[in-house]
């Protein structure tokens, strides 16, 4: 590939078969708790130029005209003026004529920032999936990690992006809150997702690389993370609280112990079993070994 990234480059799983273009470098928040991702000094945030992001979908055009799909990293596309957004989608039409789907991860605070109508313009140009990690629907536990948002706020800009007709791919992180603040993570994060029906939800599990250190230093008591029983429990909660008509769920990230599949509320009452046979059985379930997990 002609493209050359600021490492570490970040992509949802599913985008890995995605085209990745690094319009922005870092994260324009990243004062999140738990999230390591954009914290080393060559990740500092940065808005690339249109003209060098011009420059870079035309070399990749030219290297891999098949591409249909693309993910606009880093950690939030969407601080963009929708002026600059739509300059870049018309890059992308104009060198990718076949282009079908653009994507980009989305903080809930810049999408309150734009009008419908901006929405709807980016959806027409192109843009038709945003990955929003909402982390938790509980508003404490929100204001402990920093995350900047509340359960309001974060419900408001899903339901405005649908609004647009731009689907949401929605993230949980599974035992953020430890022992704790298990329960209430669990049952107001499903009355979020309740409360937008996503096209899309995903659970990760909590991990931290480079240590618990810095997490722990945000939490009013202890933090006491969850074990692999417990965090069953809390996924068991969180999934017998939703009221889902129909989203595609997938628990298959890395960080995941047990893989869970399936279309909520279809498959709902499968997927609680599995998570019963797990917690009161799990000798008897196909479990990924601690060694075969990572971020």
């Amino acid at each position: 590939m002609p493209l050359s990234y600021i490492e570490p480059l970040y992509r949802p799983p599913s985008e890995a078969n995605s085209l990745i273009l690094q319009v922005t470098n870092g994260c324009s928040w990243n004062h999140c708790a738990f999230c390591e991702m954009y914290t080393s000094p060559e990740k500092a945030f940065a808005i690339k130029k249109t003209r060098q992001i011009e420059d870079m979908i035309r070399e990749a055009a030219a290297d891999q005209p098949e591409t249909r799909r693309i993910f606009l990293a880093d950690g939030d596309a969407m601080v963009l003026s929708t002026r600059r957004l739509l300059k870049i989608l018309n890059f992308i039409n104009t060198y990718f004529p076949n282009i079908n789907r653009v994507s980009a991860y989305c903080l809930p605070r810049n999408v309150r920032k734009k009008s419908i109508n901006e929405l709807i313009e980016l959806y027409e140009a192109g843009l038709k999936l945003v990955y929003v990690g909402a982390e938790s629907g509980d508003d404490e536990l929100l204001t402990i990690i920093k995350k900047g948002e509340s359960q309001q706020t974060t419900i408001q800009s899903l339901n405005k992006l649908h609004d647009a007709k731009i689907k949401t791919s929605v993230m949980i992180l599974n035992g953020l809150g430890g022992r704790q603040f298990s329960q209430q993570h669990a049952t107001n994060s499903a009355l979020m997702v309740n409360e937008t029906q996503p096209n899309f939800l995903a659970t990760l599990v909590i991990s931290f690389p480079l240590g618990e250190e810095r997490f722990r230093q945000h939490f009013p008591t202890p933090f006491i993370p969850l074990n692999q029983q417990e965090l069953f429990q809390e996924m068991e909660t969180f999934l017998r609280h939703t009221h889902l008509e129909n989203t595609i769920f997938r628990s298959d990230h890395a960080s995941n112990y047990l893989v869970l599949k399936g279309v909520l509320g279809k498959d709902k009452d499968k997927l609680l079993q599995m998570l019963h046979q797990a917690i009161h059985n799990p000798h008897t379930s196909n479990l990924r070994p601690e060694w075969m997990r990572g971020l």
